[in-house]
């Protein structure tokens, strides 16, 4: 039997003379872009068993196991020590160099993060995205992106919505007579109302009921024109294992963007509005990337499912050349989201962006990751810098006590998912 030990991503600088690397890989690239399957032959019941023996845990064994033939990334051939990773146990330990008397077959197995974005076609966003599609479908590229992408046609009421989004003196009186004529939307509003996480005070009676004295305006039309934008696009079936339902991470995200939102000072605050549409629809180029890229969209679900170490953004530059951030919000631009929200939407993975939505997208940033650490959210865990709660003025127990007010509400907040999302959706 072989060992395939394979680093598909660095991302640890090679000084500190150890690397993270995973143990029986599902994919690698290779240095020339090509796929190479590694093939072992052990189901994944024998590799838990197998890396699962005590002697194992021991430095004797761990010795025996590495005089096995060992594939290897050339770039780890220096190092003194190896730091492994074995993803079907957890296990994590150290291999000494010296340990490894076979003769090793080194290959380019590793990709680092900047290797991957050196590697992206420059330009706009527009020009990135019609790369990717003249690449990766068989669509005909038109004049427009717009009719290249074949994106269905929005339904009349949620040009209504982004009408009244876009307006800045629409009030309630705008809103509800637009509710009151579309059921569907009426009717999801009546249940919003109803949830326990908005704790109506007394029964509601009405869509009026539901718009003034609960929801409000900017709840309302955020959270109707977030599930219509959502819903336009099907939630793709083949998502990577473990992941995060999508409407769940949704509201989960609009949820704390809007309690952390309300922690910065008045004078400097930002719409309340904006921030929780940012964070209901942070994720719709998911949905995006799925539809445009269909042949592929299996081929990235398990990359991301070999690599949680790995943010998003990297491993699809490099499975399709662009984002779900950037076809995402260019999608929402072209269809006349406010500036902010579609900024939001591109920038929400840069702590240290600066820019008109800068603190959108460091409210967006910080939501993500907080709920990461709970496993409420898909994505690596990383640190949130200390200068970005020092630029938005919040300190992070505030950010912890909203996190923990979003994980004892989690009961209500599901309910709430259930109510926008169909069963299959969700």
């Amino acid at each position: 039997m072989s060992l395939n030990i394979a680093s598909l991503w660095c991302t640890i600088p090679a000084r500190k003379r150890w690397y993270w690397c995973r143990l029986i890989s599902y994919w690698i690239w290779s240095a020339s872009g090509t796929i190479q399957s590694y093939v072992c032959n052990l189901c994944a019941a024998a590799k838990r068993s197998s890396f699962g023996q005590a002697a194992l845990k021991t430095e004797k064994g761990l010795q025996k196991l590495m005089g096995l033939k060992v594939y290897m990334d050339a770039g780890l051939n220096d190092l003194d020590v190896i730091e492994a990773v074995e993803p079907y146990t957890g296990r994590v330990f150290e291999i000494r160099r010296h340990w490894i008397q076979q003769p090793v077959v080194l290959k380019a197995l590793a990709l680092t993060t900047t290797s991957i974005s050196n590697a992206q076609p420059g330009g706009s966003d527009t020009k990135v995205i019609t790369q990717a599609v003249e690449r990766f479908t068989s669509l005909r590229v038109k004049q427009r992106l717009e009719d290249t992408l074949g994106m269905p046609a929005l339904p009349l009421s949620m040009k209504k919505l982004i009408a009244l989004r876009s307006d800045p003196i629409a009030g309630i009186d705008d809103l509800v007579p637009l509710v009151r004529v579309d059921p569907s939307l009426a009717a999801q509003v009546m249940s919003w109302a109803a949830s326990p996480y908005y704790a109506a005070p007394t029964d509601v009676q009405s869509v009026d009921d539901a718009v003034v004295r609960v929801l409000g305006f900017d709840l309302v039309l955020n959270l109707a024109l977030g599930v219509a934008m959502g819903q336009t696009l099907a939630v793709p079936d083949d998502t990577p294992r473990e992941g995060v339902p999508f409407w769940q991470q949704a509201v989960y995200t609009a949820a704390l963007c809007e309690l952390l939102c309300k922690k910065v000072p008045v004078a400097v605050r930002p719409k309340l509005g904006m921030v929780y549409l940012a964070g209901l629809l942070h994720n719709f180029g998911y949905l995006v990337l799925a539809h445009v890229f269909p042949s592929y969209f299996s081929l990235l679900s398990r990359y991301i499912e070999a690599n949680p170490h790995m943010p998003s953004e990297y491993i699809e530059q490099q499975v399709l050349n662009v984002t779900r951030e950037q076809i995402g919000s260019w999608l929402l631009d072209s269809w006349s989201l406010p500036d902010k929200v579609c900024e939001a939407v591109r920038h929400q993975q840069d702590p240290n962006y600066q820019g008109d939505a800068q603190q959108e997208v460091g409210l967006l940033y910080i939501a993500s990751r907080l709920l990461r650490s709970k496993g409420l959210g898909d994505g690596p865990e990383e640190e949130i810098p200390s200068a970005l709660f020092k630029r938005l003025q919040i300190s992070r127990e505030d950010a912890d006590e909203a996190l923990e007010k979003i994980v004892e509400n989690r009961t209500e907040l599901e309910a709430l998912v259930n109510s926008i999302a169909p069963a299959k959706a969700s």
